[in-house]
């Protein structure tokens, strides 16, 4: 990419967003930050217990993830935050206007899946379809793009690669 972004990778739990950040981050020459330990442990509490989450208790876990975004302006980096809500992506632009989104997007069944295979994860699936019913995919004004999950990481990560650079063009 021509300037170094700070690229955030969302989307419901599930779709690779841990897996996925560290290879991006690895192919662009920048730092990760996963998403998941801005979270105060209450929020941590909660969703191990399977409750969703309220804006709320978001609040202070999206303006973590914005300031460390804020502090890689102009030197890139790579973050993980499900961002489902476009007022969540507004409230991570408003700390990092520059940020640019990363949608990793799939099957429901697929994404089911997945989370059913990890271990030591404190998303259960029963929260899935919550995260589904909340999402709202980046819309036209917003800089970002959508990637399928389908495939294997190394080729998400081209792909992510690719849709990247073609945002930049």
């Amino acid at each position: 990419m021509s300037t170094p972004h700070v690229v955030v990778v969302m989307g419901v739990a599930g779709t690779g967003k841990t897996t996925i950040g560290p290879l991006l981050a690895a192919a662009l020459g920048v730092p990760y930050a996963e998403g998941d330990d801005f979270h105060p442990p209450a929020n941590i509490a909660k969703m191990s217990a399977g409750t969703p989450l309220e804006d709320a208790d978001r609040w202070p876990w999206l303006d973590a993830i914005g300031q460390w975004a804020h502090g890689r302006a102009g030197l890139g980096g790579v973050v993980s935050s499900s961002a489902l809500k476009r007022v969540y992506r507004d409230r991570l632009r408003g700390e990092a206007p520059g940020a640019v989104f990363l949608h990793l997007t799939g099957e429901r069944s697929l994404i089911e899946e997945r989370m059913a295979d990890r271990k030591g994860h404190f998303m259960p699936t029963a929260l899935l379809d919550s995260q589904f019913a909340t999402l709202q995919p980046l819309e036209d004004d917003e800089a970002g793009v959508a990637v399928d999950v389908s495939g294997t990481p190394e080729e998400i990560t081209q792909r992510a690669v690719a849709a990247l650079r073609r945002l930049d063009s």
